[in-house]
């Protein structure tokens, strides 16, 4: 393998894997809060205001994985470039 292939192939497992976590975080927030509202609808306002904040905070773990795999790709971290 040559060091190109590899920094490649953890490009795409770093934006891959990184990605995963927030994605399955994002859709685990939005059913608890369609659940809430579902069981108490004079809450909506508050509920949705913090379920947006919760998936602010978990889409930029998102973001920050694939700026990581975008400096990997770059080869930014060090190596042969």
């Amino acid at each position: 393998m040559t060091p190109d292939s590899a920094r490649l192939l953890a490009t795409g497992f770093a934006v891959g894997l990184g990605m995963i976590g927030p994605g399955i975080g994002i859709g685990i927030l939005v059913n608890a809060a369609l659940n809430a509202i579902g069981r108490n609808p004079e809450t909506a306002g508050i509920i949705q205001t913090n379920m947006i904040l919760g998936i602010v905070f978990a889409e930029a773990l998102g973001i920050l994985a694939f700026v990581v795999s975008i400096m990997l790709g770059l080869g930014i971290f060090g190596g042969a470039a």
